[in-house]
């Protein structure tokens, strides 16, 4: 059976990111969705590490031949001792949209400083193989957040997140930039050397 990689995500947008930076590891792969896998996944850890395990673990005991990837990340703003962080996805509720979200962490650091807007994108990746072993990464990015939404590329939080030394949000980037300095590249890319290592490991075995 042709090996697979199921990413656990019905989201496009980070389809599109994952297919970029993976493309060259000569694995075919699948969303969830496009897997015909279509579970709830109670997320109640309290790290993105140990929800990111959670949920490749929860796919791959329906698809144990597959290697099963899934992340969890977020937003973490020191002045607000972090959150959204886990919650960043939840913040302010599911189904609000990312513009009101994005509204509501302006307001709350209005008149706060740039030294105080510190803030980081943190991608955590598990990897469920299927020798039944399980790998994590993680990958950050460190910014501050802005005064105002800007840029249409990105999605989520990208239109509030700055960085200082590129002069623009994370949103304003073209997608390779972002995909360069993103945690979640960062993740994918740690990710991909251990994925490369393993087939290396199966192959000469």
């Amino acid at each position: 059976m042709e090996k697979r990689i199921i990413f656990a995500t019905g989201n496009q947008n980070k389809m599109k990111e994952i297919h970029m930076i993976l493309a060259d590891l000569g694995i075919p792969i699948y969303s969830m969705k496009e897997a015909g896998i279509d579970i709830d996944i109670v997320e109640d850890g309290s790290t993105f590490e140990e929800n990111a395990v959670i949920k490749a673990e929860a796919i791959a005991r329906l698809l144990p031949d597959d290697i099963i990837l899934a992340d969890d990340s977020g937003l973490e703003i020191d002045y607000l001792d972090k959150a959204p962080g886990i919650y960043s996805a939840r913040f302010a509720g599911v189904d609000t949209s990312y513009d009101i979200k994005n509204q509501m962490l302006l307001d709350k650091l209005k008149g706060v400083p740039d030294e105080k807007r510190t803030a980081r994108f943190v991608c955590a990746i598990a990897a469920a193989l299927p020798d039944g072993t399980v790998e994590t990464v993680r990958g950050t990015i460190e910014g501050i957040i802005g005064y105002e939404i800007a840029g249409e590329n990105g999605f989520g939080y990208d239109p509030i997140f700055y960085v200082p030394e590129y002069g623009c949000t994370t949103a304003e980037m073209n997608p390779d930039q972002k995909n360069e300095l993103s945690h979640r590249g960062k993740a994918l890319r740690a990710m991909r050397k251990i994925l490369e290592e393993k087939q290396l490991d199966s192959d000469t075995q």
